[in-house]
């Protein structure tokens, strides 16, 4: 994910666990927060120890960005996004991550339906 697209101070990933809205789906949790001064959107993704060690839970951050950013060009601008992975995230492979993503994003209005 490009630097200019990501959260990364935990005051900006505060902010939207506190004002945001939130969707899920069995994989992920979604914190949504417009930006009053929009611009392009930004994603931060956040994974807990108790999925595992450090290998594990920075192998899956890399495929989540990588399936948002599969998405990227779909997505709403002017949104910081938080997403949360839960256990179940760590069953799928990457093109079942990408369908996931996409899915709650979809739920969370960040994604035009299809069609």
């Amino acid at each position: 994910m490009e630097r200019e697209r990501r959260l990364r101070k935990n005051e900006e990933f505060q902010r939207v666990f506190r004002h945001g809205q939130s969707t899920a789906n069995r994989q992920f949790v979604v914190y949504a927060l417009p930006r009053p001064e929009g611009g392009t959107f930004r994603v931060g993704v956040s994974v807990s120890k108790k999925l595992g060690k450090a290998v594990v839970r920075n192998r899956l951050k890399r495929l989540i960005k990588e399936a948002v950013r599969a998405h990227a060009d779909k997505i709403r601008p002017g949104v910081d996004v938080v997403l949360i992975a839960r256990a179940s995230a760590l069953e799928l492979d990457y093109h079942q991550m990408v369908k996931s993503v996409g899915h709650v994003l979809r739920r969370a209005g960040l994604i035009a339906e299809k069609g």
